[in-house]
């Protein structure tokens, strides 16, 4: 028999609750669906279910204290100075946090009355996409915060980076949404509720990284999107932001939406937003952008990336705009051209690179640099000449050696910075020392190991153990010593002297942080009034930073400038792959550099090229290759390679390497499939298409067929240039077959019974796969080695089972047997004339009331 499920309690409310509890129930009820850190002097306490919740998250002791409504409290807590750790890990749980803070000191409530309660207020709301803390960040990589917004049938993505002020807002289409979250990667995505009922929708938003927030549709509506954006830049119209579409206010408005709940009302220092299309940007789908480990492997690392291997940045701004620039390679080949300029002339200029790298600083006296350069050199003129010199300056001088975590525990600013301040200061020392000679004289008068201690609820008082203690119960220490509070081993007591003297520490204690405090906000004054400024010297340090990184790495690995232009052309000279080479060159060996030429338009080498050879061999690694070429090119970096010239891609694919999709109720093969078919109904005679044992994971004859026809597919229909590496090596006939179709193989040869990869690719086809041979190689017992050899004798010498594939008719596009066209019904088109983001709610009834009618 099943045993009784527990009942579930009841969320708890604040009837009967205590000051202080009751301050917690309205920070909860101001942020249900958040745990709640509850700042109780040098600890944030969580309560009820967000103490069970954190606990079972993040492994925080659960326990109990005090009562409410009849029943214990469950509580946790991390201690003050620990909790970014503790919140970092919440956050990376997928938890939303609500900061309450004490906004003041307990002496200042003590002066309010006794039962006074110290005042505390919910400062921010923690989201994985409003991260701002340095330690919660990783420093080498953006923490973006994404919305997406439909109007009308169009699609923007809005996206912003609290801790540089960046924004930014594309125009999309539907089908290039998945795209594009690849190649920003939010840490969390903002959507309007409605929009999961999409199945495009849903499907794009599946596959997007980082953390999916739903938001009520009503946050995305065109009135109020508007009117809070204007609230957010402080302006009266949107007009100086250009002509921003429906969509893209929607999704420029959830992000102030979110930005106003969370950050309680202080509004981040924000850039106007940058716009762009998906015209600009080479397309890479999230399959094909984890096939070839640009900026994360498929195990989730940075090493052994794309980004890893040619990142020699200095700064951590500079790595975020090198990672921005891989994850989204241009489309303009002018565009190019002016990134590649900038590291051919730091790659030429080796001391000033190495000056530059230094000190990022060194810009003084410079040839005439090209545009890229004069444009972040002009950025840091600007910047000087707004007193942002002056300002660093200030800084690095008012600044103190030990920086407390919050401005209210005070210390930060050094001493000379405020006369007024240092004298506040002597005076609260001075009566500290005071408390040491009463602490000795009432340990003189009453021969008793005594301490005056302090906290921040019951401030000084002397404490004693409880052996120690008991003296001072008794005549005529009583009327000396003033009970307070008695613990397990400890028992605390008050004088009238000892509590004169904390009022008047206190007063002076809190001048002096009040007096710091002003000197903080003058501070953040100007941060605010020089923040453009500062946003402009930082873009303008990353844009050096990457120049010269680009520029060393160049030099390091012997790469070089590609030449990009307008064509469909792709011609690669012992080109070879940069990670893997890195990897190889670790093991002090070499990497074996190799040719690839291939023409959309068939005229100077082949449009898809058929890549066999064994296992082992390379294939995989010379289909990778050539695509990371095209995204380095792309990004306006240099190539390793003797030379490369590409027509730009505009959209790249890739399908290597299986995996199967079992949260998703796919097989390894069907994976494979969807993605081929992603491929082949998406790939413009513009793209670059990867593809390795297309049709493995089926029946050989079905694979086969698929392998054929996919082939073909891409040749005829798509015109796009491909590399097909496949194992069926029947299909090296396509190259008599088709116009534009060539065959390549990676070489190995047969040396005394084992197998020697050479690494070569070259013309021609392979003439077998060596599988039995590699078999051996990876470990395979000598006895199924000797079998799997006489059974592959018996197979290879029975011909007739092998298919006869000369007969098959030239490719030709099916065209899906047509019925009859019929008409659209007449609800048909009353459906399809409606808008549904352009109506009233009363609008949208009568319409409903209307179609149900004609149904």
């Amino acid at each position: 028999m099943d045993a009784l499920a527990a009942p579930i309690p009841a969320r708890p409310t604040a009837a009967g609750a205590s000051p202080v509890m009751a301050q917690y129930f309205d920070a909860k009820a101001l942020q249900p669906d958040a745990l709640v850190f509850f700042r109780m002097g040098d600890f944030y306490e969580l309560f009820f279910d967000d103490a069970a919740k954190a606990s079972a998250a993040i492994g925080i002791a659960l326990t109990h204290r005090g009562t409410h409504a009849g029943e214990p409290i469950p509580m946790a807590g991390v201690p003050a100075h620990a909790a970014e750790a503790y919140l970092a890990k919440l956050i990376r749980a997928g938890f939303k946090v609500a900061v309450c803070e004490q906004m003041e000191d307990p002496a200042e409530a003590r002066r309010r009355g006794p039962k006074s309660v110290v005042r505390r207020e919910l400062v921010r709301v923690v989201t994985p996409g409003t991260l701002t803390e340095d330690g919660l960040l990783d420093a080498r990589g953006a923490n973006r915060l994404a919305a997406v917004a439909v109007r009308a049938g169009k699609a923007a993505v809005a996206s912003v980076e609290l801790s540089t002020g960046e924004v930014e807002c594309l125009a999309v289409s539907i089908e290039g949404l998945a795209s594009t979250l690849a190649a920003l990667q939010p840490s969390e995505t903002l959507v309007p509720d409605r929009l999961f009922a999409d199945p495009a929708m849903s499907a794009a938003l599946k596959n997007a990284p980082g953390l999916i927030q739903p938001m009520a549709g009503a946050l995305a509506e065109p009135a109020a999107s508007e009117a809070r954006l204007k609230r957010l830049y402080g302006v009266a119209t949107l007009d100086g932001f250009g002509d921003l579409s429906g969509a893209e206010i929607a999704a420029l408005g959830l992000i102030a939406a979110h930005l106003e709940t969370t950050q309680a009302g202080r509004a981040p220092a924000l850039r106007a937003p940058r716009r762009a299309g998906e015209g600009e940007f080479m397309a890479i789908d999230p399959a094909t952008r984890a096939s070839l480990e640009i900026e994360q492997t498929l195990s989730g690392r940075r090493d052994g990336t794309l980004l890893a291997a040619i990142d020699r940045t200095v700064t951590a701004a500079g790595a975020r705009l090198l990672a921005a620039r891989l994850a989204r390679p241009l489309l303009n080949p002018a565009a190019i051209d002016a990134r590649l300029d900038a590291i051919a002339w730091m790659a030429a200029r080796g001391e000033l690179r190495r000056s530059l790298r230094e000190r990022l600083q060194n810009a003084a006296a410079l040839e005439p640099p090209p545009a890229e350069i004069a444009d972040a050199l002009g950025r840091l003129d600007s910047a000087r000449a707004a007193d942002l010199t002056a300002f660093r300056d200030a800084l690095a001088h008012g600044l103190g050696p030990d920086l407390p975590t919050q401005a209210r525990d005070g210390g930060f600013v050094a001493p000379g910075v405020s006369p007024e301040l240092d004298e506040a200061r002597g005076l609260r020392d001075d009566s500290r020392r005071v408390v040491a000679g009463l602490e000795a004289r009432l340990a003189l008068e009453s021969a008793v190991a005594l301490k005056i201690r302090h906290n921040a609820v019951l401030g000084y008082f002397v404490e004693a153990t409880a052996k120690q203690a008991e003296p001072l119960f008794q005549a005529p220490l009583n009327a000396i010593f003033i009970h307070r509070q008695t613990l397990a081993n400890q028992v605390r007591f008050t004088t009238v002297e000892l509590a004169d003297l904390d009022a008047r520490i206190a007063r002076a204690a809190g001048r002096a942080l009040a007096l710091e405090l002003a000197v903080f906000e003058a501070w953040r004054e100007a941060a605010r009034r020089l923040a453009g400024d500062i946003q402009a010297a930082a873009e303008a340090l990353a844009t050096l930073d990457v120049v010269a990184a680009l520029a060393q790495w160049a030099g390091e690995a012997d790469a070089v400038r590609p030449v990009v232009d307008d064509g469909v052309g792709f011609d690669a000279r012992s080109a070879r792959h940069p990670v893997v080479e890195e990897a190889v060159r670790r093991a002090g060996a070499a990497f074996t550099p190799n040719d690839c030429l291939l023409d959309g338009a068939g005229e100077a080498g082949p449009r898809l090229a058929i890549v066999t050879g064994p296992n082992m061999a390379g294939k995989s690694t010379f289909l990778r290759q050539n695509a990371l070429l095209a995204v380095l090119a792309q990004a306006g970096c240099f190539v390793p390679a003797k030379s490369l010239r590409l027509g730009a891609v505009d959209r790249l694919f890739s399908r290597v390497g299986a995996a199967d999709d079992l949260a998703r109720g796919r097989s390894t093969f069907m994976a494979e499939m969807v993605e081929t078919a992603a491929i082949i109904t998406q790939a413009t005679p513009r793209s670059f298409v990867i593809l390795d044992e297309i049709g493995r994971g089926t029946a050989t004859w079905d694979g086969l067929a698929i392998a054929w026809a996919c082939a073909e597919a891409l040749h005829d229909a798509n015109t796009c240039r491909t590399l097909f590496a496949t194992h069926y090596h029947e299909l090296a006939s396509l190259e008599e077959r088709l116009a534009h179709v060539g065959n390549l193989s990676l070489m190995a040869k047969e040396w005394n019974g084992d197998l020697v990869f050479l690494h070569e690719a070259g013309p021609g086809c392979a003439d077998r796969s060596y599988g039995v041979q590699v078999a051996k190689l990876a470990g395979v017992p000598a006895q199924v080695v000797a079998r799997a050899r006489q059974v592959l004798d018996r197979l290879e010498s029975e011909a007739a089972s092998h298919a006869d594939l000369a007969g098959l008719p030239l490719f030709a596009l099916a065209e899906p047997r047509a019925l009859a066209p019929a008409g659209p019904t007449p609800l048909e088109t009353a459906l399809a004339a409606l808008d549904p983001d352009g109506m009233s709610p009363r609008e949208a009834m009568d319409a409903l009331y209307r179609l149900k009618g004609m149904l």
